[in-house]
């Protein structure tokens, strides 16, 4: 299942001089392809509308563009849960609450503690607008960096510069994420906890050779795209409130999709062509074993026919030849039959409503007898035809007359 990774360029920042940053959609965008997740199949960059097609789609922000706050989720409906964020965080957030996009850590549950991811929300409208407008239905925002457990580190060169600038650290445990210069002192501050720690340190390859002479220790060489590539491992989707896509319940079962074709799910999906494939082979053999029982039935019959009917040379429908080989017995024997005027005189009999005067005439065809019923009311008709139905009679009337006659296979009445 491909995946395309879109990385949202960083926000432009104030700089002495200039005046305020003006919000723009980026000209290109850099980008990975994956065909499973996992390794990056082709990296580049280009325009949105130019960007290769894939069956997931999801963006990634810079580190520095989302902020972290831990508190203590509130208990409120889904569709107030924001405005009750923007009251807990108000005082905690440097920016106009209203201008930030927020969103809960999965798995958060009310009351207690949980992080909210906090980004511009115009900004990051923008991007999603260019990317959507492009033909790209982006499933998922996530952040490079979030708040886990395991700690790391990562070292990169700022956005922007030449090469010659400082790297960047930026740092996450289970305390949250932050970004800071190697040249000021709260890195130099931090190290020694940093580095008593079990922590993964990673670094652009540009970025390496720093990074290993300022931490005093070797660092995992990844690169912009393959850090992108990890982020869509992770549960985080900044896709919450206002900004969730529009089709929540293709969205879900997209993400529901993606997540069954993932590595972890690989024993469920061999065990599920596994079990198609034992229904299949049983069903088969079920059939062969049907099959069998069905041919071995005809056999059965057909000897029959031939033990009882020697003369029947060419079996062609046992239960048919069967039935008119006897029949023919039956006529050479004299004995009167269900289909005969005695059979079908003692079935009328057997049914004759009470009070009901006797037949004014009759008339008898093979397998049929009609007889007048001009004083029969409505009501004694169905009870007479009601009486025969489940013995496999069929009653018809018209203008009077009543006619009996054996019911066609497969009807009642």
């Amino acid at each position: 299942m491909s995946i395309l990774v879109v990385k949202i360029p960083p926000r432009e920042r104030l700089m002495p001089g200039r005046g305020d940053p003006v919000e723009r959609t980026a000209s290109e965008y850099g980008y990975v392809l994956s065909s499973d997740g996992l390794a990056v199949g082709s990296a580049g960059r280009c325009a949105p509308a130019l960007l290769p097609k894939a069956d997931t789609v999801v963006a990634v922000l810079a580190d520095t563009d989302v902020s972290w706050q831990r508190i203590t989720l509130p208990r409120a409906p889904a569709q107030r849960l924001r405005a009750a964020l923007v009251g807990v965080l108000e005082e905690a957030l440097l920016e106009d609450a209203e201008a930030l996009h927020l969103a809960v850590a999965p798995g958060a549950a009310a009351g207690q503690p949980a992080w909210i991811a906090a980004t511009p929300r115009g900004w990051l409208a923008m991007h999603l607008a260019a990317l959507e407008t492009a033909g790209l239905s982006v499933e998922r925002v996530l952040p490079s960096a979030w708040p886990d457990d395991a700690p790391l580190g990562h070292f990169s060169e700022p956005a922007g510069s030449d090469g010659e600038a400082p790297p960047l650290l930026t740092w996450a445990d289970a305390d949250g994420v932050l970004t800071v210069g190697l040249q000021g002192g709260l890195a130099r501050q931090m190290l020694p906890q940093w580095l008593a720690t079990a922590a993964r340190w990673s670094a652009t390859p540009t970025a390496a050779a720093a990074a290993e002479a300022w931490l005093g220790a070797p660092v995992q060489v990844l690169s912009d795209d393959e850090r992108a590539l990890q982020a869509v491992r992770s549960r985080w989707n900044l896709r919450q409130f206002d900004l969730a896509p529009r089709h929540r319940g293709m969205q879900a079962v997209r993400e529901a999709w993606r997540r069954f074709m993932t590595p972890a799910f690989r024993p469920a999906r061999w065990g599920l062509v596994a079990l198609v494939v034992v229904q299949i082979v049983g069903l088969n053999l079920w059939a062969w074993h049907e099959r069998g029982e069905i041919d071995s039935r005809k056999l059965a019959m057909q000897q029959v026919l031939r033990e009882a009917h020697p003369q029947v040379r060419a079996v062609l429908d046992a239960p048919l030849q069967m039935s008119r080989e006897t029949e023919l017995l039956r006529v050479a024997a004299g004995k009167p039959g269900d289909t005969d005027l005695e059979g079908l005189l003692s079935v009328a009999a057997s049914a004759w409503p009470q009070g009901a005067a006797p037949a004014a005439s009759l008339r008898f065809e093979p397998g049929r007898l009609s007889f007048t019923a001009l004083d029969w009311g409505p009501q004694q008709i169905e009870e007479f035809r009601g009486q025969l139905r489940p013995a496999g009679w069929q009653v018809e009337e018209a203008n009077g007359t009543l006619t009996l006659s054996r019911a066609p296979a497969g009807r009642t009445s």
